[in-house]
């Protein structure tokens, strides 16, 4: 069974920063991709950026590039994202999420290509 948990999540002020930290168990973390979505209120849930799982390949979503960086350390079994120049809009609860099958890049999937955490809130204050 996957389990993913992720941590990190809080109140930050426009401009400012967070990391988000999703730890994984239940198989061999270092063969599978991984990927954060969010999901802002009354809006559907969102691919945020996913990393293959060499971590040579990385796909971010347009409203983040230059601003999220994802990252994986496969003796932790985790992968991280680094929220920098935060923004109001970037407020939603954000998921950890492992894909499926082994040995992906990254690229979005649909929901049902993931195994997926309990989320974390993420609030940015202006």
């Amino acid at each position: 069974q996957v389990q993913l948990v992720e941590s990190g999540g809080g109140l930050a002020q426009a401009g400012g920063s967070l990391r988000l930290s999703c730890a994984a168990s239940g198989r061999t973390f270092s063969s599978y991709a991984m990927a954060w979505f969010r999901q802002a209120p009354g809006k559907e849930r969102e691919f945020v950026v996913g990393i293959g799982w060499t971590a040579r390949s990385t796909y971010y979503a347009d409203s983040v590039k230059g601003r999220f960086t994802i990252s994986r350390d496969n003796a932790k079994n985790t992968v991280y994202l680094q929220m920098n120049s935060l923004k109001p809009e970037d407020t939603a609860v954000y998921y950890c999420a492992a894909d499926r099958k082994a040995y992906g890049l990254g690229q979005r999937g649909y929901e049902y290509d993931y195994y997926w955490g309990q989320g974390t809130q993420v609030t940015v204050s202006s």
